[in-house]
């Protein structure tokens, strides 16, 4: 059986690859989105979100679905070297490659097109949106559930930067460039500390190396504009 889906938003992200996008939503706070809905959509579709302070967003993984999918997978939480189903994890590389976060609903501003911005995103710049779904806490908070192999808050980084470094951006960027950076964003069985890692984030190309626990950002050079939120 087929089912045809069609994108009723795109997203308008300061993460502008998927190298140091957070792995999971609200580990980054900082990072805002704007999800902007195709032009079909009118105020009417969104009347009465506005009261909801989180929100769904099913989106589609789509910068890897030419990679295809894997039925294990190695989460990160894991080290990278224990292999787990695909199912038992949030890996991009599903059979449908659908994700699926919640969100903190800051402002929707109801002019053509429809704009709905959201905080503590984990989403790439493009992603196709395919829901979006009021959160419900009654309903769908459950705090006393098992959380499997994933019982806590992954440590963060320690957030060094280089003298002179970052005297161009503004508090936000600051604070979003550290935030992500924080989540530690290598592949969890690499500890290189004289590798130089390299981030597009905002319009900036960040440079940073990272020993024992904290993360020395380099340098964060202009590398090409963009319409960001």
């Amino acid at each position: 059986m087929r089912h045809t889906i069609e994108a009723i938003a795109t997203v308008h992200s300061p993460y502008k690859q998927k190298f140091g996008i957070a792995r999971q939503p609200g580990l980054v706070p900082a990072a805002e989105v704007c999800i902007e809905l195709n032009s079909k959509f009118t105020a009417d579709s969104v009347r009465g979100l506005e009261s909801f302070e989180y929100v769904w967003i099913s989106f589609i993984f789509h910068s890897v679905i030419e990679e295809g999918w894997s039925p294990l997978v190695r989460p990160p939480r894991l080290g990278g070297r224990q292999k787990m189903g695909v199912f038992a994890t949030r890996s991009p590389h599903r059979p449908n490659h659908m994700g699926l976060s919640l969100l903190k609903l800051e402002r929707i501003e109801t002019g053509r097109p429809v704009k709905i911005y959201c905080s503590g995103a984990d989403l790439l710049d493009g992603t196709p949106v395919t829901d979006i779904k009021p959160y419900i806490p009654f309903i769908e908070s459950k705090p006393d559930a098992r959380s499997g192999f994933a019982t806590e808050k992954p440590e963060q980084l320690n957030i060094e930067w280089a003298e002179n470094c970052g005297k161009e951006l503004s508090d936000k960027e600051r604070e979003i460039i550290s935030q992500s950076i924080a989540q530690d964003p290598r592949p969890a069985y690499q500890n290189i500390p004289e590798r130089i890692y390299v981030m597009n984030i905002l319009d900036y190309e960040v440079k940073f190396q990272i020993r024992n626990k904290t993360a020395f950002i380099i340098s964060t050079d202009i590398y090409q504009k963009h319409n960001t939120v």
